[in-house]
């Protein structure tokens, strides 16, 4: 379990994205709270792609999406629902991001 402290630290963040955070906002501000939340996963992702060493960090994506179900029911309606496939999505893409600039620094840091 200890071995896994930086991944759960990331997602306790998504989680308090996802649950806590639209406790904040207005009825108003749906639109700026979805774009926040899809910027804020593809910075979770991004990170998580860059600090984790472990192969565990490939199933982020599927857990950001299948996460943010139930929140659809508490704050959202149905209509939500297809949201998920842009949380997976774009931390797929912060994943690789993050796992790509980490690549890149380790290539520069051997090479000096």
């Amino acid at each position: 379990m200890k071995k896994y402290f930086k991944e759960m630290g990331v997602l306790a963040l998504q989680l308090f994205m996802f649950y806590i955070f639209p406790l904040f906002a207005g009825p108003t501000d749906a639109m700026g709270m979805v774009l926040l939340i899809i910027l804020a996963t593809l910075l979770f992702s991004a990170i998580l792609g860059g600090i984790s060493e472990k192969g565990i960090k490939y199933f982020y994506p599927l857990v950001a999406a299948v996460v943010f179900l139930p929140s659809v029911f508490i704050y959202y309606n149905e209509s939500a629902l297809i949201h998920s496939v842009w949380y997976l999505v774009v931390s797929a893409v912060g994943l690789l991001f993050g796992a790509a600039i980490r690549f890149i620094v380790r290539k520069i840091r051997g090479a000096n």
